[in-house]
């Protein structure tokens, strides 16, 4: 869909409707002066008689603002009638409202509310008919729409307590019939195109864009995440095609399974055949023994498209439509988030699919199973010394701290018992603090729900780097998930295989980085030992427009299955995120294509470090397996940091030739060197074979210099001015080998690499060729080129020393140092060849 429109308009609204609900607060004295002025039990503020009901709801809002703060206050109610009004009107646009009357606009779809003129004929439960009327006749169309609002969201309440219960009327904007410029109804109807409402995906949309300015503001201050921080850094809308792959290959390969013969392959687009019949599945009789879960839930889209395809699962067997959404929210899904505002979303979402197939939904009583997983304090004072809580300090503080692991927490089934034995001591009149005892019977029924397990398991976690983690969650992570500590999104894929059951179906969109870098190794080796890959789809670096990191998403059944064949597609060649999803369903109608592919993931191993090398060809393992490591041959080494480039580099046409020593041979000569610049290696552009060598650095008497920076300087033990192999480590392309040629010394920017002079030549040939440049192309997947990962490149020895090998290095360095010399940039330039 196009979100344009929602991208602008829902931070501005955010703003908008903060502003708004501050200038209610000080008319009704909740502001911090207004409640110092008139407490909590006043009758009268700033002059105004308060009704009984707005009392009640004055001292209900200073008890909120004295527990949460006033900022937060402020926060949660502008989302709160932001949720509201985006609800009301994707309901009167699908004629979802009970009294079948747009409330917002008319049939035109403009900002002229049709409750405004059918206020006869509104049937809407607890507005008084009476008073509304009268006020129509006087034509206050202000206070009438004010007063139909409510009535209407405290109806809605009963259906959808989630999104309407607790509506404070003292907070609702005033002024809501207006047309300027910072009127959000207004500007809701006529700035959001009718046709944006069509899908329940708009509500999620909406959900991300509104946070969308916290989240930037977040990353641009650089600090550490606060417990109000985890929600709007790491929420992310999931593309509705991601999330058709992922729910069609776990919830519809569970399906198909079970149901060889099932039409509803016809409707999954995405899916993709296993490579061969096998009986290591979870056998289910009906759609409604399934289970599907989504632990990171968010606002919801996964669980929206799992809704639909467990209607049509419903639909095969023969249910009748209007008792199907029932069965789906009771039996089938679950969800779980950290951010009651998200849940609130996911809880409408789901409500709103349930209405689209039964008109009487919302007088069901029937609510979807979306756990907030709010922070619980258990007070340790008020428990019974012999309490087997108090031996469980780890799960007391990862309650206390809910709001921040949410369902990375994995309860022991002591934990539950523990919890259910201090219930039952409260029962018996042992706990004498009753909102304790409230706590435990909120942690006991939370942990029971987060230590089930689900047939089906589809999620696309939060990100989060270790270096963004506050200091209890970077000590949490480590004690928790010492083997995935390095970011959230990498400690949830392992958590979510406790969360499926045996035999049971994963689907995950996560960045992609844990399918090369050393760091997430033991993630991989996990995935390939104890689970099975089903399917991936790699995207290329930029295909994600919602994101500032390079993503895959893949399946994996939970359970091993010797030699299955998984299929992937690598879409790396196709640049931009409008052309991630055509072709992926090219690949997977046509898996000739050229970026399909069928992979065992056992065979990853092959290749040190078990990068997911789906693409590597047969003869490339082969490769891996006799060739030897180049770190054996020719360690590759990072040289010195001066701590500061601006003092300690120059570009040598700024230096006195005089004062340039262009051919020192050791580190002896330079000590009897008077000269103060010597030539630098400091990586560069692309470039094979010979050159960019531009820059000279202060390196005189040996560095002694760069030595005196009381430690802003790294100069490593192997820094030398003998010749070497070298690549720049930073590259957006290829990487590209040369010759760095005697004299040089080599920064952090460039890698070198030390073998017998009779070898380089060929050795440079080797790691210039295109198998090479293959075998890279998995080993090291991000623009940096670690020497650890170059140090895992296979070299044929036999090749290597070849006189094959040998003479077309030699040739191409030397052509290649004639071409540089024919450049003004370098020191050995004569004259140019054309002249």
């Amino acid at each position: 869909m196009d979100t344009k429109a929602l991208e602008k308009f829902c931070p501005w609204a955010r703003i908008e409707l903060i502003k708004a609900v501050r200038l209610r607060c000080m008319v009704f004295g909740l502001d911090e002066a207004g409640i110092q002025a008139h407490p909590a039990g006043s009758d009268i503020v700033a002059g105004t008689v308060l009704t009984a009901e707005q009392k009640a709801q004055r001292d209900r809002a200073i008890e909120r603002i004295q527990q949460e703060g006033y900022s937060e206050f402020l926060q949660q109610e502008a989302y709160g009638w932001f949720n509201r009004f985006a609800a009301i009107r994707y309901m009167e646009l699908h004629d979802f409202l009970p009294c079948h009357i747009r409330m917002l606009s008319n049939t035109a779809n403009e900002f002229d509310p049709d409750c405004l003129r059918a206020v006869a004929e509104l049937d809407i439960e607890g507005l008084d008919c009476a008073a509304a009327i009268d006020l129509a006749i006087a034509g206050n169309n202000e206070e009438l729409f004010r007063m139909i609002l409510m009535a209407q969201m405290g109806e809605l309440a009963q259906s959808l307590p989630s999104v309407f219960a607790n509506a404070l009327e003292l907070t609702l904007p005033s002024n809501l019939l207006g047309r300027g410029e910072h009127d959000v109804l207004f500007h809701l109807v006529t700035d959001i195109p009718a046709e944006a409402w069509e899908s329940v995906e708009v509500l999620g949309w909406m959900y991300q864009f509104y946070n969308s300015e916290l989240k930037d503001n977040f990353f641009k201050s650089k600090r550490k995440a606060a417990v109000e921080d985890l929600a709007p850094a790491t929420q992310l809308f999931t593309p509705d095609w991601i999330v058709r792959y992922m729910v069609e290959n776990s919830l519809g390969r569970l399906w198909m399974l079970n149901n060889p013969g099932s039409r509803l392959r016809e409707r999954m687009a995405y899916y993709i055949e296993p490579d061969e019949g096998h009986e290591d599945f979870i056998r289910v009789g009906g759609p409604e023994d399934i289970t599907f879960c989504d632990p990171a839930c968010g606002s919801g889209h996964i669980l929206v498209y799992a809704f639909d395809l467990l209607f049509d699962m419903y639909l095969e067997r023969g249910y009748r439509e209007r008792e199907i959404p029932t069965l789906i929210l009771q039996k089938n899904l679950s969800g779980m988030e950290i951010d009651e505002r998200a849940a609130q979303i996911a809880s409408l979402a789901l409500a709103l699919c349930a209405r689209a197939h039964d008109r009487r939904f919302f007088t069901r009583g029937i609510e979807a199973d979306i756990r907030v997983l709010e922070s619980i304090a258990i007070d340790t004072d008020a428990l019974d010394p012999a309490s087997a809580l108090r031996e469980r300090p780890q799960l007391l503080e990862a309650l206390a701290h809910l709001g921040e692991v949410g369902s990375l927490l994995v309860p022991e089934p002591e934990d539950v018992g523990a919890l259910k034995a201090e219930l039952m001591r409260g029962l018996s009149g042992d706990l004498f603090v009753s909102h304790t005892q409230d706590a435990i019977a909120r942690a006991a029924e939370t942990c029971e729900a987060l230590a089930r397990t689900f047939d089906v398991v589809v999620a696309n976690p939060p990100y989060m780097g270790s270096s963004s983690f506050n200091p209890f969650m970077s000590k949490w992570m480590k004690a928790n998930y010492p083997d995935f500590k390095s970011d959230l999104f990498a400690a949830f894929i392992s958590r979510i295989g406790s969360f499926c059951a045996e035999h049971g179906e994963v689907g995950i969109m996560s960045p992609f980085v844990w399918m090369f870098i050393g760091s997430y190794e033991k993630l991989r080796n996990k995935l390939i030992d104890e689970k099975t890959l089903t399917s991936l789809i790699q995207l290329e670096y930029s295909g994600f427009s919602g994101a500032t990191v390079p993503i895959c998403t893949f399946t994996y059944h939970n359970s091993h299955i010797d030699g299955y064949k998984g299929g992937y597609v690598r879409l790396s060649d196709f640049v931009g995120a409008n052309v991630q999803a055509p072709k992926a369903l090219e690949a997977i109608q046509n898996p000739n294509c050229g970026w399909f592919y069928r992979a065992d993931a056992a065979t990853f191993h092959d290749i040190p470090g078990s990068p997911i090398a789906y693409w590597a060809s047969d003869a490339m393992h082969r490769a891996f397996k006799e060739g030897i490591p180049l770190r054996e041959l020719a360690k590759p080494r990072v040289g010195l940091q001066t701590g500061d480039n601006n003092k300690f580099l120059r570009h040598w046409a700024e230096c006195s030739l005089s004062n340039l020593n262009l051919h020192c041979q050791n580190s002896e000569s330079s000590l009897e060197s008077e000269a103060m610049w010597y030539p630098h290696n400091k990586g560069g552009s692309f470039r094979r074979w010979f050159g960019n060598m531009e820059y000279v650095v202060n390196y005189k008497r040996n560095g002694s210099e760069l030595a005196s920076t009381d430690g802003a300087s790294v100069i490593p033990n192997q820094i030398s001015f003998i010749p070497a192999t070298t690549y720049s480590r930073i590259s957006s392309g290829a990487i590209s080998f040369r010759e760095q040629p005697e004299g040089a010394i080599f920064d952090s920017a460039a890698v070198n690499m030390y073998i017998d002079s009779d070898l380089r030549a060929s050795l440079i040939a080797l790691l210039n060729s295109s198998v090479i440049s293959a075998a890279t192309s998995f080993l090291v997947p991000t623009l940096n080129a670690q020497p650890g990962d170059i140090a895992k490149l296979p070299i044929d020895v036999s090749a290597l020393e070849s006189h094959c090998a040998q003479a077309l290095g030699t040739q191409n360095i030397e052509l290649s140092r004639a071409d540089w010399n024919t450049q003004e940039t370098s020191w050995d330039f004569k004259r140019n060849p054309l002249v």
